[in-house]
């Protein structure tokens, strides 16, 4: 007989690998979740080991995975996704062979064509903190344009433009190594919301085309010193400083405001 306690669903759920909690919530809602072959309910309690949990049909495994945090230097060519069906590449395939066996989430995707730091952790909680759009995680790009941009219209990266109905905009805009005339082709571009492929749209709007994309931030934790297709587990003190945003020095060419409550991450 089992003498392990009772713990609320999501938790379970969350513990097991399969998602966040507030996925799993989202999931028992829609009634994918299933305790014993019944459908369950919100606030529902299991016990490890003797219930028999079920997410889509799928059986859910009552060991919980190890908390592991892993950041990887996403390369081109790679999605940021556990199942694609267009791209069988996908940046999972940068963990460390070892942790085959355990479900990573990606907490804060780039897209294909992007590179740069990405987050891969066990952690359902964790991921979820990282991309809520309260915790006002920053992270921060190398922006390579085709076409030099003017100093004097970076505030409209700030003020954003609206696409299909959206305001979309970043938070923090400089000139990297200006010209005589105020312009440059490379930008430090900061962001802490980021829909999908939002940096890129708001150029696209204004009328420059993106050649290169690089994640180098995220909080404190920067991506110097991990090779491209590399990764570093990361220990509880780099954990902690993905929240820790430390103050940027002002650049000569620059735009940037306040941060606001968004509702999607990158």
């Amino acid at each position: 007989m089992s003498s392990a306690e009772p713990i609320r669903l999501q938790k379970y759920i969350a513990d097991a690998g399969v998602c966040s909690r507030r996925a799993a919530e989202a999931l028992i809602a829609q009634k994918e979740v299933r305790v014993n072959g019944v459908e369950a309910t919100i606030g529902q309690k299991v016990t490890p080991g003797v219930d028999r949990v079920t997410v889509s049909g799928k059986p859910v495994r009552s060991t919980a995975q190890p908390r592991i945090t892993v950041a990887v230097h996403k390369p081109r060519g790679l999605v940021c996704s556990n199942d694609d069906p267009h791209h069988a590449a996908t940046v999972f395939e940068l963990l460390p062979r070892e942790f085959s066996k355990f479900r990573f989430f990606c907490a804060g995707r780039l897209d294909l064509e992007s590179e740069g730091l990405v987050i891969l952790t066990t952690d359902g909680d964790l991921a979820n903190r990282l991309m809520h759009p309260s915790n006002v995680v920053v992270k921060r790009y190398h922006v390579t344009l085709k076409q030099p941009f003017p100093a004097g219209r970076l505030i409209q990266l700030i003020r954003g433009v609206i696409i299909e109905g959206e305001r979309l905009k970043v938070e923090r805009a400089a000139l990297i190594n200006a010209s005589a005339d105020h312009a440059s082709t490379d930008l430090d571009v900061h962001m802490h919301h980021g829909k999908k492929r939002e940096i890129r749209q708001v150029f696209t709007a204004l009328g420059f085309d993106v050649k290169r994309l690089r994640r180098y931030q995220i909080g404190a934790l920067q991506l110097k010193g991990i090779p491209l297709r590399a990764g570093k587990v990361l220990s509880t003190k780099d954990v902690d400083s993905l929240f820790r945003n430390p103050r940027t020095p002002r650049a000569p060419f620059e735009a940037s405001r306040r941060p606001t409550v968004s509702a999607h991450e990158e």
